[in-house]
C-alpha cells in the first residue's frame, strides 16, 4: 500500500475507493505515454487511444457562446443562476432534434455536464442495494462508479469481475449482443449502443429483446447513446424508438462526440414519466430532486452552444465533421483489415476494435506503441471480455490518421 508523508487524521478511508481496481484505465495509459516519450523524446507520437474530438467546433456554435458570454457583462444581458433541469429552450429543441415520434417530451430532459456525470447520478440515484449488469466490455465508468457507491462487491482475482455484478458477454461470436435466456434478473441494466468500445450497435431486433426482457422482469434499461449520431446502417439510435421503452428505460447522451463539446461540457438525460418503482413512485421525481440537491445547473455559455448546435445551420456543420471522423475510420478498417486482421466497428462509431487472438491487449498496446508510436487503448481495460483486442479512437487529424494507418499496417505486415 503506498505511505504519502504528512499528517493522518483519524478519518478512515471510503472502503469502497480502495476496491476500486489500480489506476482509472485512461491516467494508466498517460503514464504509459509519459514513459515512452522520456525514452523517445524524438518520436513523433500519434494518440489514438482516448477519445477526445480533434476537430474545431464549427464558427457558428463558438460564435453563439461567445456572443452570450459577452452579453454577461451587459446589465441586460447578465443571467445567474438557470433552471437545475437546463434551458427549457434547449429541452425542447433536443426533444425535436433526437426524439421525434417517441413521445419524449422537453419535461423528461435533464441538461447536464455530461453523460459521465449523468451516470455517476444514476448510481447514487439507485443505490447500492439495487443489482447491476454490464456490457462486457463495456466503459469503464459503469462498473467504477458501482464499486463507489458500494453496490460492486468483492473484487474476484480469478475472474477480473466484481461478484455482485452482472457481466453479459458481448463479444463477436454473439453479435455483441447477450443472450438474455441465461443472463441473471437483475434491476439495473446498463447498456451503450452504439457500444464503446466495440463500436457494435444494436438492431432494432436486439433491442426489442432487451426492452422485452426488462418488462418481463421488472428492470430499468440504462441505456447509453452518446455515440449514436454515428449509426449509419439505421439501428435505432433511441431505446425510445422501440414500443414500450418509456415504461422501463432512461436514456443518457452527450453533445461531447457530436459536437466536439468534450471540454465545452453538456448532455442530458432522459427519465420518461411512465417509468416507477415498484412501489409507483415515479422515478423522475426522485431524479428531479436529485438534481435538484446536487447540481446547480450546467453552464448557461455552454447551454447556448448547444441550442447552436440543433440550429439548422449548427446541426448540418457539426454532420459534416462526424463524417469526417466516419472517413477516418473507414481509413483505419481498411488498412488493418488488409493486412489480415480482423476488424469491428467503425462504421457505426468511431472507434475501431481490432482482435489478436491468444494475445494479452496490454502486451500488444505496448508493442504498437514502441514500434509504431501510436496510442491505443487495450481492450482489458474495459473488462474481461476485452482481452485479446484493441481499441483505436479515429479521432483525430487526417494526415494523422493516414499516417498512423501506414504505420500499423508496416508493422503488423510483418509479424
Amino acid at each position: 500500500m503506498q505511505r504519502n508523508t504528512g499528517h493522518c487524521t483519524n478519518v478512515p478511508r471510503n472502503v469502497n475507493m480502495e476496491s476500486l481496481r489500480n489506476g482509472y484505465l485512461f491516467p494508466e495509459i498517460s503514464l504509459r505515454e509519459l514513459e515512452h516519450i522520456q525514452k523517445y523524446p524524438d518520436s513523433e507520437l500519434i494518440r489514438l487511444g482516448i477519445g477526445d474530438t480533434t476537430n474545431p467546433i464549427p464558427d457558428i456554435i463558438t460564435s453563439a457562446m461567445a456572443e452570450y458570454a459577452r452579453a454577461l457583462s451587459t446589465v441586460r444581458g447578465y443571467r445567474g443562476y438557470g433552471a437545475e433541469q437546463g434551458n427549457k429552450e434547449l429541452r425542447q429543441a433536443i426533444a425535436e432534434t433526437f426524439y421525434e415520434d417517441t413521445g419524449v417530451k422537453g419535461g423528461e430532459i435533464f441538461v447536464s455536464d455530461g453523460a459521465q456525470s449523468d451516470i455517476s447520478r444514476l448510481q447514487l440515484l439507485f443505490g447500492s442495494n439495487v443489482t447491476m449488469a454490464v456490457q462486457n466490455p463495456s466503459f469503464p465508468a459503469y462498473i467504477d462508479t458501482s464499486v463507489i457507491v458500494g453496490q460492486a462487491g468483492e473484487f474476484q482475482e480469478e475472474t477480473g469481475k466484481y461478484r455482485n455484478i452482472v457481466y453479459m458477454n458481448c463479444l463477436p461470436e454473439n453479435n455483441f449482443f447477450p443472450d438474455l435466456s441465461t443472463m441473471p434478473r437483475t434491476d439495473i441494466i446498463f447498456f451503450c449502443s452504439p457500444n464503446n468500445p466495440t463500436g457494435s450497435a444494436a438492431s432494432r431486433l436486439q433491442l426489442e429483446q432487451l426492452v422485452a426482457y426488462a418488462k418481463a422482469k421488472g428492470s430499468i434499461i440504462v441505456y447509453d447513446s452518446a455515440y449514436s449520431v454515428f449509426i449509419t446502417d439505421g439501428s435505432p439510435k433511441s431505446i425510445f424508438e422501440i414500443p414500450g421503452a418509456r415504461e422501463v428505460a432512461i436514456e443518457v447522451s452527450s453533445f461531447s462526440k457530436f459536437a466536439g463539446f468534450t471540454g465545452v461540457r453538456l448532455g442530458w438525460t432522459v427519465v420518461p414519466k411512465e417509468l416507477l418503482y415498484s412501489t409507483g413512485f415515479p422515478v423522475i421525481k426522485d431524479y428531479n430532486r436529485l438534481v435538484c440537491t446536487s447540481f446547480n445547473g450546467a453552464s448557461s455559455i455552454s447551454q447556448a452552444g448547444g441550442l447552436a448546435c440543433l440550429s439548422p445551420e449548427g446541426y448540418t456543420a457539426l454532420n459534416a465533421v462526424v463524417d469526417y471522423y466516419k472517413d477516418n475510420a473507414k481509413m483505419i478498417c481498411d488498412a488493418l483489415a488488409s493486412v489480415g486482421l480482423k476488424v469491428y466497428g467503425g462504421r457505426n462509431a468511431p472507434y475501431v476494435w481490432v482482435h489478436f487472438p491468444g494475445l494479452k491487449s496490454w502486451d500488444v498496446f505496448a508493442e504498437i506503441l514502441e514500434k509504431a508510436h501510436v496510442i491505443t487503448v487495450p481492450g482489458r481495460g474495459f473488462g474481461p471480455g476485452g482481452e485479446e483486442f484493441i481499441r483505436i479512437s479515429t479521432f483525430g487529424h487526417r494526415e494523422s490518421i493516414a499516417e498512423a494507418s501506414r504505420r500499423l499496417k508496416s508493422l503488423f505486415i510483418h509479424n
